[in-house]
């Protein structure tokens, strides 16, 4: 990793600014803190998996507002809401009117809509969902809970894969992109046709308005369902918005190969594509190539690669990735662009959170890698590791309205990162 020559492609002038970096815990003893979202006053909306939403206050103060099923302390409880495997409360999002329409976004997995057809991880499957709530005057509760998409798809059982429980490949990330629309991010649901099938919400990325309703410019394939941003994914968790332009990229892990940063192209490909008799293979253990029990030892990865690539060149209407991590899967998560001046030479970079995923000889690398991007979006200028003094899963990143970076790790913690210019 070295910091680069990329203080002139990040356009500072003159000599390098190196920020000098510091961090602090904002909160612990959480239960697998997954995603934040502010105010511009500094309060923090905040999510933990099997648990739910709370606020902090700029004060401190927690308020626990709308929980899962089984969570206690909550002002109120879904009790459709469930945790299991990776699936549970996710991504927080804030309506950009927020000061006049009090509406928060949360991605979860219910129960509610799964549907009589699920009873094998071969079916269709409904459990992912994003509600739209209002949120209390004074911030100690949440209320009008309205289901805004319920036919995000969800892994119900077991299958044999290797980490082949229920609740894989959620996806769940959310975030409110130019124009205020709202963009949620999908996983395969470890289902081999979910990726690449257009009547499917698994594996792909929507931009919705606040009702659910599709962008009107959305541009996915004839016959897809129109919500669809861009398909062909495996599991993203990583989505923001270049400040420069707007332009979206998206973090996803790759399978013992290739996490990969993508910038998105409206009704785009990932190139995903785990479904058996398909790309030179036969049929797969529960007709999912994504992943294969004999592959599990001593196997090279570029073997496993060239078997499922993540970026498969077939497609024609590919998106190449801008970054595919030196070929290896150590676990992307969250990622957030760095805003403000007090960055310095790494303003405008895309901090991607690493959460240390090792298998075989891949080494675990818990890092948040500080990535400059060329302009075309299609390759990095260079790479800087950030200098924290302490790793972790880096689950959810979040900027702050104090141009601080939020951190949300696995082991329990909200850190805050904060930058001070030496120019």
């Amino acid at each position: 990793m070295t910091a680069a020559p990329a203080a002139w492609s990040d356009e500072h002038d003159g000599a390098m600014d190196v920020p000098k970096i510091t961090s602090s815990v904002v909160l612990e003893e959480l239960d697998t803190p997954w995603d934040m979202a502010f105010l511009p006053d500094g309060t923090m909306f905040f999510t933990e998996k099997c648990d739910g939403l709370s606020v902090r206050m700029p004060d401190g103060t927690v308020n626990a507002l709308y929980g899962i099923d089984g969570s206690e302390g909550y002002a109120d409880v879904g009790s459709d809401l469930i945790c299991e495997g990776q699936a549970g409360m996710l991504g927080v999002a804030v309506d950009r009117h927020f000061e006049d329409n009090r509406t928060l976004f949360v991605y979860s997995t219910s129960n509610k809509y799964h549907g009589d057809g699920c009873t094998t991880n071969f079916e269709r499957c409904d459990g992912n969902i994003v509600m739209k709530f209002k949120v209390g005057e004074d911030l100690a509760s949440v209320s009008d809970r309205t289901d805004i998409v319920t036919d995000i798809q969800f892994k119900p059982f077991d299958s044999d894969q290797p980490f082949g429980g229920p609740g894989a490949h959620n996806g769940g990330r959310i975030r409110i992109g130019p124009g205020g629309y709202l963009w949620v991010t999908g996983g395969d649901r470890h289902r081999g046709v979910c990726p690449q099938d257009g009547t499917l919400l698994c594996g792909k990325v929507l931009r919705i308005d606040g009702d659910g309703n599709a962008h009107p410019d959305n541009n996915p394939p004839e016959g897809f369902d129109p919500r669809i941003y861009t398909y062909g994914h495996r599991n993203v968790q990583g989505i923001d918005f270049r400040p420069s332009d707007g332009k979206a990229f998206t973090a996803e892990h790759g399978p013992w190969h290739n996490d990969e940063i993508t910038a998105l192209v409206n009704g785009g490909n990932g190139g995903w594509d785990p479904a058996q008799n398909t790309g030179g293979r036969g049929e797969c253990p529960d007709e999912y190539c994504g992943y294969e029990p004999n592959q599990t030892e001593a196997v090279d990865p570029a073997i496993r690669a060239a078997y499922t690539p993540m970026s498969d060149t077939r497609f024609d209407d590919l998106m190449p990735p801008t970054w595919n991590n030196n070929g290896f899967s150590q676990g992307t998560s969250s990622a957030a662009f760095l805003t403000g001046e007090n960055w310095g030479i790494y303003e405008g970079r895309l901090a991607v959170g690493i959460m240390g995923i090792g298998f075989g000889d891949t080494p675990i690398g818990s890092r948040i890698d500080l990535i400059s991007i060329t302009p075309d979006g299609l390759g990095i200028n260079g790479i800087t590791r950030m200098p924290l003094g302490f790793s972790a899963r880096f689950r959810g990143l979040a900027m702050g309205p104090d141009n601080a970076l939020y951190i949300a790790t696995e082991e329990g913690e909200i850190h805050k990162v904060t930058a001070e210019s030496m120019n």
